[in-house]
Parts: structure tokens; sequence; C-alpha cells
């Protein structure tokens, strides 16, 4: 038996959840995922935070659309807000000073701090080893596994079906619909939207369109027990100003990063000891906390294109084929604004607000960067 439908997705990460909640209201969705459960990957081992200050010009456009968006997320499938209070301390070494002066040369709502000040807050901060730092208040915490599931159970009221552990085998374009071959079935589609994360590019062979040189990362996170468990929970992320590590508080625990982005194989990625070794050994010299004890560790896929602007559009040369990949670090907080856009330019409908000519020449999966 075949499966015909307006839109077949593949993927069901961040993603292909957001797109699938925005086109289920109006087309018949099916959305694919070659794993046994949505968003095994990248979304679901994600410590994510909103900082409206991450990441380039495009990905700033795509952070202010989206904190609206994150505000006026239905009830029906958001009792509660994906969003809550954190912060985030920016601090810098010695070495790390010039990275530090051009981030707050290009902000304007973070608040500069001595180093005393700043320890004030998070108290493990070493003070003898800062030169300079500053609260980005308005940095929020970001509840992926809500947002994610909220958009399936979304997409699924409004008729989208997820099937899961159905890897994409083959395709073929024939008088206006893509036939997909399935281990779950066949399907035919008029569009396919491609947001299968770090094997993006691995699709569109399948699909016979150009590939787009995604490289995928891993990111690895350690939880380390709190050394103040009353309080910390209330501290801001503490992040370093050369990004070569970063402290979330996480309750009675600390989640630290080297916040490596070593290119790696799309695969079930795992912890590498010494990377995470000297991951921590960055935190602990900027700090005052000792690490003695390691709780748990885990390693995830962080996917990017070579200028780390994520590719939303339809392919130049393949009828019917667009891609939604290349998210990299800013998925989560960028996806509310990039499933509504994305949505948009498959349905062929007039664009929001904040995508302006420059944006959708940024997005393109047809830039001038991605064919170096």
């Amino acid at each position: 038996m075949v499966r015909q439908v307006d839109v077949l997705v593949i993927g069901a990460g961040i993603a292909g959840a957001g797109i699938s909640a925005q086109l289920a209201q109006s087309n018949s969705v099916v959305v694919l995922d070659m794993e046994a459960r949505p968003g095994y990957h990248s979304t679901g081992r994600s410590a994510a935070m909103f900082a409206m200050n991450y990441g380039n010009d495009a990905i700033k456009k795509l952070n202010k659309a989206s904190w609206d968006m994150f505000q006026d997320l239905p009830v029906e499938f958001f009792p509660n807000s994906v969003l809550s209070n954190r912060g985030v301390l920016h601090v810098a070494s010695q070495s790390s000073k010039a990275e530090f002066d051009e981030l707050m040369a290009g902000a304007d709502d973070i608040d500069p701090l001595t180093p005393e000040e700043a320890a004030q807050i998070v108290p493990i901060l070493d003070v003898s080893k800062c030169v300079a730092a500053g609260l980005e208040r308005e940095a929020k915490d970001l509840d992926v596994a809500a947002l994610h599931y909220g958009w399936l159970k979304q997409a699924k009221k409004l008729g989208a079906q997820v099937i899961c552990d159905a890897q994409v085998s083959d395709a073929n374009y024939v008088d206006g619909m893509w036939h997909v071959e399935t281990v779950k079935g066949q399907f035919q589609a008029k569009t396919v939207v491609n947001a299968a994360g770090a094997w993006a590019d691995e699709i569109a062979i399948i699909f016979r369109a150009p590939p787009v040189g995604l490289k995928s990362k891993r990111r690895t996170i350690a939880t380390l027990p709190s050394s103040h468990p009353d309080v910390s929970h209330g501290w801001p992320m503490l992040l370093s100003a050369s990004e070569d590590w970063y402290m979330k508080p996480d309750a009675g625990s600390f989640l630290v990063s080297p916040a490596d982005e070593d290119i790696v194989p799309p695969h079930d990625v795992f912890v590498d000891d010494m990377v995470l070794a000297e991951g921590l050994f960055r935190f602990s010299e900027a700090t005052t906390y000792d690490v003695t004890r390691v709780d748990s560790s885990w390693a995830g896929l962080r996917v990017f294109a070579s200028d780390k602007t994520p590719v939303c559009g339809f392919a130049k040369s393949v009828e019917g084929f667009f891609w939604l990949a290349g998210q990299g670090g800013y998925g989560i907080q960028t996806a509310p604004a990039l499933s509504l856009l994305a949505a948009r330019m498959v349905q062929g409908d007039d664009l929001p607000d904040f995508a302006d000519e420059q944006l959708i020449k940024d997005l393109s999966p047809n830039r001038a960067a991605l064919q170096q």
C-alpha cells in the first residue's frame, strides 16, 4: 500500500517537529524518522539556552522573531512556558579579553561587571583569573523536551502522522510526485522537507540533490555535583568569552561542557574522555571548583553549514525538495521563526515580516558560501 500526502518531512527532531506543526494546519503531512524515537541525536541531547546575542546576523534576526513567538505558543500544547529565567554571566581571562571586548561591542543588553561583582553572583568564579565580566540578564533556560513534544503533539492533533524506524532507502520524482521507499512502506508526496539533521546531506544524495557540505560536530556535557546545591539553581550560566567551556546550573548539579566542536561522521556520538577532561580542566582553572567526581556525561551532534547559518529553501535543481537543516547550536532557540518561515516557503505563502531579502539569501541552499 502506498501512502500519499502533500508533504513528507524527513526527520522528527526540533526542525521536523516545528515545520510539521505549521504545515499540518492546511496540509496532509507524514513525518519519517530513522530512529526508534523522535529527536534522538541532537534535539534530545541539548542543554539549550535562549540568548539574543548568540550567533551571526542571520541567527540574530531569527532569535528576535522567535522571542515573540515563544511568548505566544498555543496553551493547548504548551500549558507552561518553555522559557524560564536564567541569565548568562560572560567571563574573560587575560587570554580571552579580545573576544570579550568584541562581544560587548556588539551587544547592548549585557551589563559590564567587575570580577568582584561577578563573583557575588556566581561565588565559584576565581577573581584572580577573571579580568572582565558581563551579565546578560534576559537569557533564558529553554525546555527542549516541552517544545519538541508540544509541536509533535500539535502536528498529530492536526492529522500529521509520525513514523519512527522508517529509514529512507530510495526516492524518485515521477509525474510531479516524489515516490519514496522506506523500511516502513512506500510514500508519495508533492514536496519533501529534508530535516534530517546530521544525515541531511545523505538524504539529499538519495533524492539526487547536491549536498550542501554539512558538518556534524560533537558537543560533550558532563554532570558534576553542585558545590552550592541549596542556591546554585538560581545562578546564571557561566560562559567563557572564548567559548571553550561553559557551566549551566541544573537543580543540584552543574552541567559543564568543553564546548567542543570536533568534526565527526554522523553517528550515535559518544564522549571523548580526553576532550571532556580538557574542558573540565579549563572550567576548574577559571573557578575555585575542584573537579573530583563526574556523575554522568553524554555527547550530541550539532550540524553546521560552512558559514554557520541554517539551510532553508528549495533546492534549485531538484523539484519539490526543500532543505531545513544545519541549525548548529542555534536550532532550538531559532526554531519558532525558522519553522514558520520554512512552512510559508513550502506552501508558497507570503513570508513573515522578519524575513527580509537578505535573510532569505543568507539561508538559501543555493548561496555562494555552500558552493565553494
